[in-house]
């Protein structure tokens, strides 16, 4: 008898003909689950499209940020005019208006509860987390000497040029100030001899803090850190503000340009 006839096969296949609508009917149900989905990731590209260049035009970045808007469903965050939660890195932040400018090589935001008014001229997150790195090389040139990380952590070594081709190396301590400035305090002298009026210019150089510009209105400078790669600068605050202008003013009267975050 040739094989694959005879009673044996009807089962089987009245099994694949009973299989067969079942396959097309979950694959139909799996393409409607996933519609919501692909609509939902498409209205939060929007999103994340839309505060990248907010953010890149307030911020003056040369490339428009990274965003990342989370949680699911984001269309019914969108409905209730509220982003849950947002994540924003952004590179090469320029300094704005200081005499001392000190740009950021990177910022990285977490907003909670992002919010835009009604005439959306500014975005306002319920609580805010951000850190920001500050390349040692751009701190030497804010300082006008040669910044480098220090023996332990929260300390710096600045080397400073002397008449006739000498040099000393200085140690100080770095840490957060109010009104969002790094201070320097309590330098050494660790190798080299410093004359004393090397003494009185570091004294000058190091006893103004350097403001941090480009900074929303709200957050506040918590602590400093040194690694290999530069200073560690973390925030966090509540009630952060985002303008795309920046109409804060800090108290010497320059404003500070901020953006709006959606």
């Amino acid at each position: 008898m040739p094989r694959g006839s005879g009673r044996g096969d009807k089962p089987s296949r009245r099994y694949a003909s009973r299989r067969r609508p079942l396959v097309v009917a979950t694959a139909g149900l799996l393409a409607l689950a996933l519609l919501p989905v692909a609509a939902d990731r498409l209205v939060a590209a929007r999103v994340e499209s839309r505060t990248a260049k907010a953010f890149q035009e307030g911020m003056g970045t040369p490339l428009p940020p990274e965003v990342h808007v989370r949680g699911f469903p984001v269309v019914t965050q969108v409905a209730a005019g509220t982003l849950r939660r947002v994540d924003i890195t952004a590179h090469d932040i320029p300094s704005a208006g200081s005499a001392r400018p000190l740009p950021v090589t990177e910022r990285a935001l977490r907003l909670e509860g992002l919010t835009e008014s009604d005439d959306e001229s500014e975005a306002r997150a319920r609580s805010a987390r951000a850190t920001a790195v500050l390349s040692y090389a751009d701190v030497s040139n804010a300082l006008g000497l040669e910044i480098s990380q220090g023996d332990r952590p929260g300390r710096v070594t600045a080397l400073v040029l002397l008449p006739f081709g000498g040099e000393a190396a200085v140690r100080t301590t770095v840490s957060a100030a109010s009104g969002n400035r790094i201070a320097f305090k309590d330098f050494e002298v660790t190798g080299g001899s410093l004359p004393a009026a090397g003494s009185a210019v570091l004294d000058k150089v190091f006893e103004r803090p350097i403001r941090l510009r480009n900074i929303p209105d709200g957050l506040r400078l918590r602590s400093v850190t040194t690694t290999a790669a530069g200073l560690t600068a973390r925030f966090s605050g509540e009630s952060v503000t985002f303008r795309p202008e920046g109409a804060a003013q800090d108290d010497e009267g320059r404003a500070d340009s901020v953006v709006r975050g959606a």
